[in-house]
């Protein structure tokens, strides 16, 4: 039996993640591995080598292109291949496969439910819905999930979707935090505190200027804790962030 012709010095790439950047027309792109380009874009790995699975710069990395130097030189301005390599995995773009793609989704879809769940209620019965139906009133709505995007402002876009349509009867759960008051003289400011609860208890202690807890709505938030100029007024305590009917 003949011997069998193995190639050499041949690189097996497997498990693959991209990160690709286009920069004056041109496409660089790097071999990482999964997971790891978002470990450094933290700065929980350091070390590049880490985080690539050849220390190369590609055109092309399933067709094993490697990028010309006078392309690296005309786009980066160096042909140093560490400082472009850095920049690359700061400023480009990852690119998942398909399975990577549909887990990221789920994750983010799943965060979100679960966010818009506990953020509202249903009116009537004053419970949270459970993540299933919230889900299945998006579906109805034509809700796209975008991966781009965090889930904590997909479910704020989501929510407003939902009161919006009202599909099911559904609305923010309200939140009960604990205003101080200590160094103002303006009572006009104290009169706009009082509207902005929907119910309260007021407080009464020594030192102190005006005090109140209860419910407000949690788009009334930002208002009070801008009123109070970031502490220096008073400050402002959160007890519950949604208020419910277990």
């Amino acid at each position: 039996m003949g011997l069998i012709n193995q190639p050499m010095g041949q690189i097996k790439l497997t498990n693959v993640s991209l990160v690709r950047l286009k920069r004056h027309k041109k496409r660089f792109e790097l071999a990482c591995y999964q997971n790891k380009v978002q470990d450094y874009r933290k700065g929980v790995e350091k070390d590049i080598d880490e985080v690539l699975q050849i220390h190369q710069i590609f055109t092309n990395v399933s067709k094993g292109l490697v990028a010309p130097l006078e392309d690296l030189q005309q786009c980066f301005e160096t042909t140093d291949q560490t400082t472009i390599i850095k920049f690359i995995l700061e400023k480009g773009e990852l690119q998942l496969s398909d399975k990577e793609r549909q887990l990221k989704l789920q994750q983010i879809n799943n965060e979100m439910l679960n966010i818009i769940s506990m953020k509202c209620i249903n009116p009537r019965s004053k419970k949270r819905y459970p993540p299933t139906m919230i889900h299945k009133a998006l579906q109805e709505l034509k809700f796209n999930i975008v991966i781009t995007k965090p889930a904590k402002l997909q479910a704020l876009e989501a929510i407003k979707l939902l009161i919006s349509k009202q599909i099911i009867p559904i609305v923010r759960a309200k939140m009960k935090v604990k205003v101080i008051v200590e160094n103002v003289t303006d009572d006009k400011l104290i009169d706009r505190l009082e509207t902005l609860f929907l119910s309260k208890k007021k407080i009464e202690q020594e030192n102190i200027k005006w005090g109140c807890e209860g419910l407000i709505d949690p788009v009334s938030y930002r208002e009070i804790v801008g009123s109070l100029n970031n502490g220096q007024v008073g400050n402002i305590q959160v007890l519950d962030m949604a208020v419910v009917d277990e």
